[in-house]
């Protein structure tokens, strides 16, 4: 039987191509915030993205850094981001396999630690924030972006009930007081959050992940006989496509 992170690195390997292409991944006013705050950090020689996907965190933070180590467990994720970075002419990203709650760097090796649409696949996100802050150098600053969880238990039941029966390597979608907790805990100081409505058309959502056509018509049905509450707090449309939201904190490491 696989452990957790085996089963993420079983369904993401052979969708690497399929979330480089993605519209929803390669673009969105997220990144374009991440952008303008990273231009504003006290120190931009280096940025840790964890659990980078196909990369575009990366791509889009690059040009404001001089190093740019990209971290997966997936091995087509890291070679996807490598060849994609070499015809992107960035040759400062550099790719290596680790979990996040296990990162393989010195304590303060990094200006900005971030990640995105990541963190609701760890199976630990407080020892992953621990290790991130870990890694991050004193005074450094923290990306967060996800999709978030709904803070009213209703909709939120629904929303991990599809992600989970989309995607079985799904752990939660953490909601914004949920992220401003942990936040803490992990000893960060919350600079600025941001949220944004997120469509996630339901065909490309479940081919995307391939979602075998029992559990997409599970999700379709679950959707379809929801309360108005649910339909309402998803926006849920006649195909089963909904509008979750993302969600971007900016968080200061402990200076000392």
């Amino acid at each position: 039987m696989r452990n957790h992170d085996q089963a993420v690195v079983a369904q993401f390997d052979p969708r690497a191509q399929a979330y480089l292409t993605s519209a929803v991944h390669a673009a969105g006013p997220d990144l374009e915030l991440a952008r303008q705050l990273v231009q504003q950090a006290p120190s931009r020689a280096s940025l840790l993205d964890v659990g980078c996907g196909a990369g575009h965190l990366g791509f889009a933070l690059a040009p404001c850094f001089q190093r740019v180590v990209a971290t997966d467990l997936s091995p087509s994720m890291l070679a996807t981001v490598s060849a994609a970075a070499g015809r992107r002419q960035l040759p400062q990203i550099e790719v290596q396999q680790a979990s996040a709650q296990a990162l393989p760097f010195p304590d303060g090796h990094f200006d900005v630690v971030g990640t995105r649409y990541s963190a609701h696949h760890w199976h630990d996100v407080p020892t992953a924030l621990r290790e991130m802050q870990r890694v991050t150098r004193p005074g450094g600053t923290l990306l967060i972006i996800d999709l978030m969880g709904d803070e009213s238990p209703l909709v939120d039941t629904h929303l991990q009930a599809i992600e989970l029966l989309r995607d079985p390597s799904h752990v939660r979608d953490y909601s914004p007081s949920q992220w401003r907790s942990m936040l803490q805990r992990a000893g960060f100081e919350l600079q600025q959050e941001a949220f944004w409505p997120t469509r996630l058309e339901f065909r490309s959502w479940i081919e995307r992940m391939r979602t075998p056509p029992e559990s997409a018509a599970v999700i379709r049905n679950l959707l379809a006989g929801a309360a108005l509450e649910v339909r309402e707090g998803l926006a849920v449309e006649p195909d089963g496509s909904f509008v979750p939201r993302t969600g971007l904190f900016w968080a200061r490491a402990p200076a000392t």
